[in-house]
């Protein structure tokens, strides 16, 4: 299981953060902290408000209250546009790539905000030597890919921003065991060999667990327990509820 990176400045950190859809309240003064170059679970049940956390980062969803600090300052009210050229991006739930569009197409999409051509040739060729099956399929519209070659092209999309921080939203959705397998080698990839720092949604509980080295667990838009993931996977009331022991 990875260690908490020693730099103790998070590199993400949520205060209080609070929002809504119209009445129904999603989020209740979450609170979290993700350390620079390091990987954090957040975990919980369908409904949970995971993704709606990410969605207030991104700015998706307006927070009612609280901060979102990133790199030591807030950004809760910057535009997503904004946030993402400060290098926090987002690979949303259901992979979401532009069906009607080609793989090329899509991952120049991800780089929207640069102007450096050059550069976005070097990230194409880092996107293709991470996921071959890409740049064997470069041409092809992306409706032709399969569930885990898309969840590739999303990650690759991700990528050509330069982030330095991608959160994860559900990456293993209905992808097989095998796919996933290889999908979680590759977020690892970019956390150990580039140093990016990761926010991880995850159904699979001890996956997650065996991957991050921090995790919290949201119930019903609130944090009700938080700690090492090696702690929280031998934790009774974990288990009961999340791992089927």
């Amino acid at each position: 299981m990875p260690e908490t990176p020693r730099n103790p400045t998070p590199m993400l950190e949520l205060r209080g953060i609070s929002a809504s859809y119209g009445a129904i309240q999603a989020l209740s003064h979450v609170s979290l902290q993700v350390p620079h170059g390091g990987i954090v679970a957040l975990l919980g049940s369908n409904g949970a408000g995971k993704s709606s956390t990410l969605n207030a980062i991104s700015h998706l969803i307006n927070p009612t209250a609280g901060e979102v600090i990133f790199d030591g300052a807030p950004v809760q009210r910057l535009p997503s546009d904004e946030i993402v050229r400060r290098g926090l991006v987002q690979v949303p739930e259901g992979r979401e790539v532009f069906k009607e569009m080609s793989v090329r197409e899509n991952l120049e999409l991800g780089a929207f905000l640069r102007r450096n051509r050059g550069e976005m040739a070097e990230d194409f060729e880092k996107v293709f030597a991470m996921f071959p099956r890409l740049k064997e399929r470069a041409e092809q519209r992306a409706a032709t890919l399969s569930g885990g070659e898309q969840q590739m092209l999303a990650i690759g999309r991700a990528l050509m921003s330069r982030p330095r921080m991608i959160m994860f939203d559900e990456p293993s959705m209905g992808l097989s065991p095998l796919l996933v397998e290889q999908i979680f080698e590759s977020i690892q990839r970019l956390n150990r060999e580039q140093g990016l720092t990761i926010l991880l949604v995850e159904q699979d509980v001890r996956l997650a667990l065996t991957v991050a080295s921090h995790a919290y667990i949201l119930e019903n838009g609130e944090i009700t327990l938080e700690g090492p993931s090696s702690q929280l996977i031998n934790d009774p009331a974990v288990r009961r509820a999340y791992l089927g022991v």
